[in-house]
């Protein structure tokens, strides 16, 4: 087997060994940008652990850099301008979805949550249509 499939398949091991771990230890789905809305507006009793797993992603992120560090050589094709309205923007779309990807596409999905699936077919279809406009714009190469 392709080491690429390998890789891929023990990383969606991972994801969903942990984000079933958070469901049954802490009764918390894993959505990242509620994880993270929650520790800039912090509520008693209710911080600690957002901002740990998210000291937990950067670190898991710096660990893989010192393992790997080819996995990170990888040239951003967009400007630093680019990147952060990018940002921003999903930033907005996850209020507006009222989650990002990881909360309706990982944790939803597999609850089999009709919300879920609609709004991860939104995301998917959205990414899809400004990729097909941002380079027929001549944005993206």
């Amino acid at each position: 087997m392709n080491q690429d499939w390998i890789n891929a398949l023990l990383g969606g091991v991972v994801i969903g060994a942990a984000v079933s771990l958070m469901l049954l230890l802490n009764g918390r789905v894993t959505g990242i940008s509620g994880i993270v809305n929650g520790a800039l507006t912090p509520v008693k009793g209710d911080v600690a652990w957002r901002w740990l797993f998210v000291a937990g992603l950067v670190l898991g992120g710096l660990v893989m850099r010192f393992i790997q560090p080819e996995v990170f050589s990888g040239q951003l094709e967009t400007g630093l301008g680019s990147t952060i309205a990018a940002g921003l923007l999903v930033g907005f779309g996850t209020v507006m979805g009222s989650g990002c990807t990881s909360g309706h596409g990982v944790c939803g999905i597999s609850r089999l949550s009709p919300r879920s699936l609609v709004a991860t077919i939104t995301f998917i279809a959205a990414g899809m249509v400004t990729v097909v406009l941002l380079r027929n714009l001549g944005i993206l190469s």
